[in-house]
């Protein structure tokens, strides 16, 4: 949740660990240096519970989006795969059924 002027705490503790590649130990005042460590995230678009994060927050991180494909699309994407697989160790007769089971799980997840 954002607090009044739009920072989040959470995000704000790990950029700052970005930034600076350090967390300080309070009870000594002494640096602790964290190695060998990576940061890796994933989040959707804002909107629906989902809030947007800061610009210098998003600048350490590669941003990769990627767009709806059309349902022929994903029908060909996945009716040949599913046909790739379906020819490896299969007898012919399942050969017909890998359209059906992609448009039967297309339409489960619609």
């Amino acid at each position: 949740a954002k607090e009044e002027y739009g920072a989040q705490p959470p995000n704000e503790l790990l950029r700052q660990w970005m930034d600076h590649w350090n967390w300080y130990d309070l009870k000594e005042n002494t640096a602790m240096k964290l190695v060998d460590i990576q940061l890796m995230a994933a989040m959707g678009p804002p909107g629906g519970g989902r809030n947007s994060i800061t610009m210098r927050f998003l600048r350490h991180f590669n941003t990769i989006t990627i767009n709806d494909f059309s349902d022929e699309s994903m029908s060909l994407i996945f009716g040949r795969i599913v046909a790739w697989h379906l020819a490896r160790g299969f007898s012919q007769e399942f050969a017909t059924v890998g359209t059906q089971m992609v448009s039967a799980t297309m339409k489960v997840y619609k």
